[in-house]
């Protein structure tokens, strides 16, 4: 095996022994030192990858974040209206309940970090502005081609991304009561029926 291939194999071991460790017992619970343990590897070479324990989360939180990334530039080129894309990315929601149970515990003390520190805050909040800009042009789009009704596209990408983070944390800290892997998609496509404009809905699946 080739250095570079070696590397990247102790890099992966990492993140996936953090993740399991971080879901199973807290990020603040969890040393370098078993992570280390749990992966196979030296402190040296942990840090060769990582300078802090908040390096190594936030990658796993960019790696998650990419997959969410991916998901929506795929289900963007499927619609032909904005409409039908937004309405195809409605099961990125269960995508995140499928894969974000094992990123909650640790998601929620980092989250508790950030308020305590401006530099942590910044790295943590930039996403969710980046999902609001993002849909805030695509909701602008939509308004544009007239398959959309509205006036404001940057609330309405405030209650996309708001409604989004909400069915998230529900769907994650709640898992009994409803079928969530259901329910969330419905629940997003529910606000984009009420943001479609019915002058052009005969073709579209948005009801």
């Amino acid at each position: 095996m080739r250095k570079q291939e070696r590397a990247e194999e102790t890099r992966r071991r990492i993140l996936e022994a953090a993740l399991e460790a971080f879901a199973g017992q807290g990020y603040q619970a969890t040393g370098v030192a078993e992570i280390c343990q749990r992966a196979g590897v030296t402190k040296g070479a942990f840090f060769y990858h990582f300078p802090t324990k908040q390096d190594l989360f936030l990658a796993l939180l960019n790696e998650w974040l990419t997959q969410l990334d991916q998901f929506l530039q795929f289900e963007s080129s499927r619609g032909h209206t904005i409409a039908e894309s937004l309405y195809n990315m409605a099961d990125m929601l269960r995508l995140g309940l499928t894969q974000g149970r094992n990123y909650l515990p640790m998601f929620l003390e980092f989250w508790l970090q950030a308020a305590r520190d401006p530099a942590v805050w910044h790295t943590t909040i930039e996403p969710y502005r980046r999902y609001r800009a993002y849909f805030t042009d695509l909701y602008r789009q939509g308004l544009t081609e007239k398959s959309l009704r509205g006036s404001d596209p940057e609330l309405m990408a405030v209650v996309t991304v708001s409604l989004a983070l909400g069915l998230l944390l529900q769907g994650l800290m709640d898992q009994e009561s409803v079928t969530w892997e259901e329910t969330a998609p419905a629940a997003f496509r529910w606000i984009l029926g009420l943001m479609q404009n019915p002058k052009t809905s005969t073709d579209n699946p948005i009801s």
